[in-house]
């Protein structure tokens, strides 16, 4: 049985405005309520994952470090199943209201939905 790495190394996160941008030009959308996550084909040959959490949407610090806590934990256990693309996470009003279960369940979805997206095309 092979043993997949499940890190979250540097190379695994999108750093510069011109990552984000990227990904913002022509996006896969895939989103819920509180979550979207854009999604562009790269071709690194794995995927990259970005944040935003805005403080208009989630007041408290505590609060938005919880929110990106479980969603790179969530990346970093669907890495090996996610197409070579780079994601952004973005936060919407309400998200700060889900419960960690709920929030972890609504971004395996989220997964789910952009893989289906690029089998798809």
């Amino acid at each position: 049985m092979v043993k997949l790495k499940l890190a979250f190394p540097r190379e695994l996160r999108l750093l510069t405005p011109g990552n984000f941008s990227f990904v913002f030009q022509q996006p896969q959308r895939a989103g819920s309520p509180q979550i979207t996550i854009l999604g562009r084909l790269n071709t690194l040959g794995h995927p990259r994952l970005g944040l935003t959490v805005a403080k208009k949407h989630v007041k408290r610090a505590h609060e938005r470090n919880r929110i990106k806590r479980l969603t790179r934990e969530s990346f970093r256990l669907h890495q090996h199943d996610l197409p070579s693309m780079d994601f952004v996470v973005i936060a919407k009003k309400g998200i700060g209201d889900l419960d960690n279960r709920s929030l972890t369940e609504t971004l395996d979805k989220l997964w789910r939905r952009h893989r289906r997206q690029v089998a798809g095309s």
